[in-house]
């Protein structure tokens, strides 16, 4: 009777010890099934953010874009305005720029507020330069009236986010914060 309660204990003891590595060997398989899912999915992310800027990028090199603002502050520290009006934009396409934009006009109080509404068959001295963090694009018009306008893009690739400046001799310059698009 004791022979069979040690064998009895024997086997059960084998069968816990059995039972442990298996749950370990378990553990370790879903571990590793996780960490490789993990390693799947930051690789799959870093395909598509590469994609976005390449995506970005070829949007800016081919003159085919929107901007598209979100809010506005006249520099140096003016107050930020929200922009929900989606009238208003920048393009560019085949050559040319509309220009649909609230402006602020004047250096000293009271500022004049006015929307720019022009569409530039041409602009003078478009130039696009790459950055470690996207693009540059600048421009100048005259908008049709005797004061020169300088149109800077500071353009995100990563986020396809861009703020636009736009800077006058006459005028305080005004910061627009908004979103690339492209133009189909």
């Amino acid at each position: 009777m004791a022979a069979a309660a040690v064998v009895v204990s024997a086997v059960a003891v084998t069968a816990q010890q059995q039972s442990k590595s298996q749950r370990a060997q378990t553990k370790s398989q879903r571990t590793e099934v996780r960490e490789q899912r993990h390693e799947e999915r930051v690789k799959r992310r870093a395909e598509r953010l590469a994609a976005f800027e390449k995506h970005m990028d070829s949007i800016i090199l081919s003159r085919n874009f929107q901007f598209n603002p979100s809010s506005m502050q006249r520099q140096p520290a003016g107050p930020v305005r929200q922009l929900i009006n989606p009238n208003f934009t920048v393009g560019f396409w085949d050559g040319t720029v509309d220009v649909c934009l609230p402006y602020i006009k004047g250096y000293v109080p009271p500022y004049y507020y006015t929307v720019l509404n022009y569409v530039l068959p041409s602009v003078e001295g478009y130039r696009a330069e790459q950055t470690n963090e996207g693009w540059i694009v600048t421009f100048s018009t005259t908008l049709f009236s005797a004061n020169d306008y300088t149109f800077t893009f500071d353009i995100y690739s990563s986020s396809g986010g861009a703020n636009l400046t736009i800077s006058s001799v006459w005028y305080n310059p005004v910061q627009y914060s908004g979103t690339i698009t492209q133009v189909y």
